[in-house]
């Protein structure tokens, strides 16, 4: 196994016990993680991409079901699993309140490691996917 594998082992079985100080310890301190809502640089930032899931989702957990076999960047494929208990930011900057829904989405990522630490790390998964799950509809703007 890759050392970048090894990380993101450690990387999911902390994100999955809610332990913050070992996720970020999994990032270069210059570490940035993308994703679909952004754009996190640095740990204290990727700290609360990651807490901001735990708020809201508390029993929030991931599974890896298929990782390309490289060693750098580690690509997986996962499924997102939880139930929303808690606010949850939106991109708007407002937070929907905890609904008890039940969500599972499907996602993909790529962490590049350097010196043992992660230092690139993107997440790619269907906002949509997320949000009808969590019982919003996509609204149109009104025709012209």
């Amino acid at each position: 196994m890759s050392v970048a594998w090894e990380i993101k082992k450690r990387l999911y079985a902390a994100f999955n016990d809610h332990d913050m100080p070992r996720v970020v310890e999994c990032y270069s301190p210059d570490g940035i993680l993308v994703s679909p809502e952004g754009i996190a640089e640095g740990r204290e930032q990727i700290a609360t991409f990651y807490e901001h899931l735990i708020v809201g989702f508390s029993d929030v957990k991931i599974t890896p079901w298929y990782e390309v076999d490289c060693d750098d960047p580690a690509v997986s494929e996962w499924m997102l699993t939880g139930t929303h208990t808690g606010p949850f930011l939106l991109p708007c900057g407002r937070y929907a309140e905890g609904s008890g829904n039940h969500i599972a989405v499907r996602g993909c990522c790529a962490a590049r490691v350097d010196n043992g630490k992660i230092t690139s790390h993107q997440h790619y998964y269907d906002q949509l996917e997320l949000y009808s799950q969590l019982g919003f509809a996509l609204a149109c703007a009104p025709a012209t």
